[in-house]
């Protein structure tokens, strides 16, 4: 598979994260969806949908991960409500 330069710096992020245990939250939901199946030992991703509603989509976000806790190794998606 090519890799492109937006993916090697996604790479990095979450090297970052895993070596330090943190869990990464992301509007790039392709990109990690891919790379969580390549490393599945995360400290957790939670991949959202853009919402402008920042107060609504930190709601949803919390509310996510507090229906599937533990988070580590876990890819949440978090997605935008129906209009």
């Amino acid at each position: 598979m090519e890799r492109n330069v937006a993916w090697s710096k996604d790479e990095e992020v979450l090297a970052f994260a895993v070596s330090d245990n943190r869990a990464v939250i992301t509007l790039n939901r392709q990109d990690f969806i891919r790379l969580r199946k390549a490393n599945p030992r995360s400290a957790g991703i939670i991949s959202c949908k853009n919402d402008t509603d920042r107060e609504r989509m930190t709601i949803r976000i919390n509310e996510a991960l507090a229906a599937s806790e533990p988070l580590p190794g876990k890819l949440i998606r978090v997605v935008r409500p129906a209009s």
